[in-house]
């Protein structure tokens, strides 16, 4: 079952992670949100698993088994979020004066698994617990096909929406 927009239209996966981020964490003031948020921020993966809440965003988002560990490692990282904002994170974290370093956005970069998590976790600290949730949610959900987009972003620029047409391609055109 696929949450859906005003228009009738599929939600993407960053807009239903932010409504349940919205929802079931954003509310600091509430004990209950609070303390999902401390339970998820300290959880061993299993833990996380076995929050009823989680398990709403994994329906939401249609996801199985198969992707426990990425539920989790969003789940996590959801957490240590304290404010949305409009700028993704590779870009809080970049530009002119960046607060991570480029060698260690290199690391972030080259992370898998609970290395990645870590990273993730420390970058979201350095940026003051805010970035476009939406869009963290989305990329960590396809973060093979996101890590150049995070390389643009860092460095201040658009990543290319095509590729560049190669010397070779045009002149057989």
């Amino acid at each position: 079952m696929s949450e859906r927009d005003m228009s009738g239209r599929d939600k993407g996966p960053g807009a239903i992670a932010l409504g349940w981020w919205s929802r079931e964490i954003a509310p600091r003031d509430i004990p209950a949100a609070r303390g999902l948020a401390a339970r998820l921020r300290r959880a061993a993966p299993l833990a996380v698993l076995c929050e009823p809440k989680v398990q709403d965003l994994a329906q939401a988002l249609g996801i199985g088994p198969g992707q426990a560990e990425r539920l989790v490692q969003l789940a996590m990282l959801l957490a240590e979020v304290r404010e949305h904002g409009g700028e993704t994170l590779a870009r809080r974290l970049g530009g002119d004066e960046p607060v991570l370093s480029p060698f260690r956005f290199q690391r972030l970069m080259r992370a898998e698994g609970d290395e990645l998590t870590d990273h993730l976790r420390r970058a979201i600290h350095m940026a003051d617990h805010r970035c476009n949730l939406a869009a963290l949610a989305a990329d960590l959900l396809n973060w093979e096909a996101a890590r150049p987009r995070w390389c643009f972003h860092y460095f201040g620029a658009d990543a290319p929406i095509e590729p560049p047409v190669k010397e070779t391609e045009e002149k057989t055109a």
